[in-house]
């Protein structure tokens, strides 16, 4: 009868957990196995992931009362969850602490589990091949329900901003196109920060950790192809704090995080910004630098999982006079918006391109500009089966 109580338990939260987010994930056995890892057998943990099931994110009085626990017990409870990657509690702009349960994905326990510095170990490989047997079963549910489930994704707000490179390869500026104000349709839009430069100089609170794309994809024997610095994944502000205290992430200088973001740069990587609540008045929370082979969000499109959603503010410019037809765009292109034409010259599909800059700082001709304009960028993701 424990046993039955105690699994009972574990579906409860479970349910609770794939809920949060803007991915509810199936609560299959996959996802039940990976609470099971993460939590353990402690039902006083799962008890209070359940108090969530109405309100993802509480005072401490609203917790008190959803939970019938002391305060005493909540801090203690809510303290070992954040170190799991459950819960973030930090205070509010106005100083009042508040709880919230994180989701399993896109920022929750999957990016906290593997942003840390790995051991390599057995327990890690196992979770990363739970989440990866997860992630299967949220792409076998999309594509099994394509018809459904797919007018529903061009709903959903930008996952991440893009923030582009702004050198070529030998250092020298990439020619930025200006915007037309008067065709500028979001004329009274207060644009955010367009160089990590500026991202990064307006913080005082600054956290690396490593890339958890990377290090999961490392664990699963998918190496990344690229030599770039794994340890380049910023949180800025307060989630910089909060991964700081968890243990996920460890406090940079202003001019570390710069040499960092130098060298993401050179390895071909693109900065993607995140805004709390994909809000992108609010000050940004972190940046991702990504590769085209390891990057979840890319690897997820590629795979018919989910659709690409990309706030940006440029749009790569091919001059056709310059272009000799030698394909390094193509290659460095993460969302192959650039292919060749008939003619052999580069092309780019302005509804794939991203506006990273990528393409252009490895042009060896230097024939591609980025031009300024606000975008939003949104790829369905393949139909990789037909309706039975």
């Amino acid at each position: 009868m424990e046993n039955s109580t105690m699994a009972d338990k574990l579906k409860r939260a479970t349910e609770v957990v794939c809920k949060q987010g803007m991915v509810q994930f199936p609560v299959s056995e996959t996802a039940i196995a990976i609470i099971d890892r993460v939590v353990g057998d402690n039902e006083e943990e799962l008890d209070l992931i359940c108090a969530f099931r109405e309100k993802p994110s509480q005072t401490m009085e609203q917790l008190g009362q959803s939970s019938q626990l002391s305060t005493q017990k909540i801090e203690q409870l809510t303290t070992n969850l954040a170190k799991k990657g459950l819960i973030f509690n930090q205070p509010s702009s106005s100083g009042v602490m508040i709880y919230r349960l994180l989701p399993l994905m896109l920022v929750g326990v999957m990016e906290y589990k593997f942003m840390v510095e790995l051991t390599g170990s057995q327990e890690e490989r196992e979770l990363a091949l739970l989440f990866e047997k997860l992630l299967e079963e949220l792409r076998d549910e999309i594509q099994g329900n394509f018809d459904t489930i797919s007018p529903l994704f061009s709903k959903a707000p930008a996952v991440d901003r893009t923030v582009p490179t702004r050198q070529t390869e030998d250092g020298k500026p990439i020619k930025i196109i200006p915007v037309d104000k008067a065709l500028d349709a979001a004329e009274e839009f207060v644009l955010p920060s367009q160089t990590v430069e500026e991202i990064i100089n307006k913080f005082d609170d600054i956290a690396v950790g490593y890339c958890f794309c990377r290090q999961r994809r490392g664990l699963l024997g998918d190496n990344c192809s690229t030599d770039a610095p794994t340890l380049n994944c910023f949180t800025f502000g307060k989630s910089a704090r909060h991964t700081v205290a968890q243990g996920f992430a460890k406090p940079v200088s202003k001019e570390k995080a710069l040499k960092i973001m130098k060298e993401a740069q050179q390895a071909g990587l693109i900065h993607k910004a995140f805004h709390p609540g994909s809000r992108e008045t609010s000050p940004e929370t972190s940046i991702c630098n990504c590769c085209k082979d390891c990057c979840d969000t890319l690897n997820l499109w590629r795979n018919g999982t989910l659709p690409l959603i990309n706030s940006t503010y440029h749009l790569s410019v091919i001059d056709t006079k310059s272009c000799t037809g030698c394909g390094t765009c193509v290659e460095w292109c993460p969302t192959d918006a650039i292919m060749l034409n008939d003619d052999s010259l580069a092309q780019r599909d302005e509804n794939a391109c991203f506006g990273c800059g990528v393409c252009s700082r490895f042009c060896p001709e230097e024939a591609i500009s980025l031009k300024e304009g606000l975008r939003r960028v949104f790829i369905m993701p393949p139909r990789l089966r037909t309706a039975q």
